[in-house]
């Protein structure tokens, strides 16, 4: 049953994602402007001649039908077309940039799922004052935009602390570790602490929970009753929390960049949407999507895997 919910949950995926690229070019293909004029320097008027053979060469009167083709075969081999403003190949590009992102996210996501989960924890099974703390600080976590975190930890922790640096990516796993927490944690606060908040509430639910009110009547160790029943049944949930919270990240990704000087994708599409570079948003909003459709898919199949009460549907 399982391997069919994978088939069904990998058959939607696909279908989800060609349509997103049908969607991603059909309204870049739209938008107005004439990415043309990016080649073109200095301030005059420049010929039309000149703009005729800019489209020629990069196909940019070709039919929408005929330039989609070309573009979702080329992305499909790793093409992903070239870059007007950078005059540079958008794989480059992002070859030189992803390392960063991929360590910024992991980095957050590390810290939403440790911290998040153990936190909810916590708060669920320690009650009274702990609870209370934990409730307020997620609270408070959650009301603040990750720009007004970035600001906040960049004034506190690097300008008047000078605990952390405060601008660029670092070179080497532990310089890269050192400049990347300010912006991890800038990332993760708010996801952090929605991932507590559900976890807190999962936790709670299990510890009322029939099941485990007959393991405690039947003198079971209360902390085999924590880990075996109670964690346990509670993880499906958690588990579904932390994927979005780790999909979601892909977005926050570019504001966190932006603020810390970080120089990544994220930034990357900011930068390149600002000078209508059309082949370096395409193909970024393209594996944005996709990152974040397979996030979620895995989250379903594991969600599945853990908890056996979430319908896989075909079944009676």
């Amino acid at each position: 049953m399982i391997a069919r919910f994978v088939a069904r949950r990998a058959a939607a995926l696909l279908v989800t994602l060609l349509i997103a690229s049908v969607a991603i070019y059909g309204a870049l293909f739209l938008s107005p402007g004439d990415p043309a004029t990016l080649l073109v320097g200095g301030g005059k008027e420049p010929s039309p001649a000149l703009l005729a053979e800019i489209h020629r060469q990069y196909h940019l009167d070709d039919p929408f039908l005929e330039s989609y083709w070309r573009w979702l075969t080329g992305m499909l081999q790793g093409d992903a077309g070239e870059s007007l403003s950078y005059q540079d190949s958008v794989t480059h590009l992002l070859g030189a940039r992803i390392g960063n992102t991929l360590f910024l996210i992991a980095y957050a996501a590390l810290l939403i799922v440790a911290f998040g989960v153990a936190l909810g924890a916590l708060a669920a099974l320690r009650g009274k004052w702990v609870d209370t703390a934990v409730t307020v600080l997620s609270t408070t976590l959650m009301a603040v935009p990750v720009f007004v975190m970035a600001v906040l930890l960049t004034w506190g922790l690097a300008v008047r602390l000078g605990w952390f640096p405060a601008y660029g990516s670092g070179a080497g796993f532990a310089d890269r570790l050192e400049h990347l927490t300010l912006p991890a944690l800038a990332l993760a606060a708010s996801w952090l602490a929605y991932v507590a908040q559900v976890s807190r509430a999962a936790i709670r639910a299990e510890l009322v929970s029939e099941h485990v009110q007959t393991a405690r009547s039947r003198g079971i160790r209360e902390r085999f009753i924590v880990r075996k029943h109670i964690l346990r049944n509670a993880s499906g949930p958690i588990v579904s929390v932390s994927g979005v919270a780790v999909a979601g990240l892909i977005a926050g990704s570019s504001i966190v960049e932006q603020a810390f000087g970080l120089n990544g994708v994220g930034a990357l599409l900011i930068q390149s949407a600002a000078k209508q570079d059309l082949a370096v948003v395409q193909a970024l909003a393209l594996l944005t999507v996709v990152a974040f459709a397979l996030i979620n898919t895995v989250v379903d199949v594991l969600s599945a895997a853990l908890d056996h009460r979430v319908p896989l549907g075909g079944s009676q």
